[in-house]
């Protein structure tokens, strides 16, 4: 009896799961166009902003962290 209830409550979960995990996907909480702190904008005005991605040498977007990271001049 004890299995047909694990089993049982295993079987109505699933959707639960499924539900869950395609919710996540949801949409981005910033554009790419908008700044994300003060300090991206005081970059921007003197011109030492850097892009948020870059593409690689085989066409792949990437995280820019080299140049977000960078010391500033």
């Amino acid at each position: 009896m004890n299995r047909r209830r694990v089993r049982l409550l295993c079987w109505l979960s699933l959707p639960l799961l499924a539900a869950g995990a395609s919710s996540g996907c949801g949409k981005a909480l910033f554009s790419p166009s908008e700044y994300r702190t003060q300090f991206d904008r005081f970059d921007a005005t003197r011109g030492q902003f850097a892009e948020q991605y870059v593409e690689d040498a085989y066409g792949r977007r990437r995280p820019n962290l080299r140049g977000r990271l960078a010391p500033r001049d």
